[in-house]
């Protein structure tokens, strides 16, 4: 018997169309939504106390870069000013104090970096879980399947935005949305 690709192809489809419908048949529908994490964080009470203590976090590191700045300024003018009369043994342990003074500085500038990203996450991950279940709540109730985070979508309907479903399920009344529009046109440069 003489078996045609043709045939071949044409079993394959109508079983996996059949396939198809039959799982259809027996699962529930998909049911897709999406949410921004952003605006629901910004508008829980939260997140204005949240912004206060790392704007506080942030000045206290920014004021002990600055004294350390300052210490390394007022060291290098002494130096210079008395470089002219210093023995080489002098001027080279001035120079390294220096140098190490630098060293110490960017050091603390790195730290001072991971240190705020460390403290940004702390003060944030409780609300981020906090988000996280009420967003699991409201998807239960409502028959969602899937809600994605808004950031991550070109284009979705507006019916399936559950932020302000979020907001409400978080004892948060929804701010009103506004829209702005542009005062002029962008414009590109013509090339000339």
């Amino acid at each position: 018997m003489k078996i045609t690709f043709k045939s071949v192809i044409a079993t394959v489809l109508i079983t996996f169309g059949l396939g198809i419908v039959a799982h259809g048949q027996t699962t529930k529908p998909i049911k897709l939504g999406y949410t921004s994490v952003d605006y629901i964080l910004v508008q829980l009470p939260q997140s204005k106390q949240i912004e206060s203590e790392l704007k506080a976090y942030e000045a206290q590191l920014s004021k002990q870069l600055q004294d350390k700045s300052k210490e390394l300024q007022d060291k290098y003018a002494a130096y210079q000013k008395g470089e002219a009369l210093m023995a080489e043994p002098v001027k080279a342990d001035k120079q390294k104090e220096l140098q190490d003074l630098q060293a110490r500085i960017q050091e603390f500038q790195q730290n001072a970096e991971s240190s705020m990203q460390k403290k940004q996450q702390s003060l944030l991950q409780p609300v981020y879980e906090l988000i996280q279940k009420n967003i699991k709540l409201v998807a239960d109730e409502n028959g969602y399947t899937y809600i994605f985070n808004a950031d991550v979508l070109l284009h979705a309907p507006e019916g399936d935005n559950l932020s302000d479903l979020v907001l409400k399920k978080l004892g948060v009344t929804p701010q009103p949305k506004t829209t702005t529009t542009p005062t002029a046109p962008i414009t590109t440069p013509k090339n000339k």
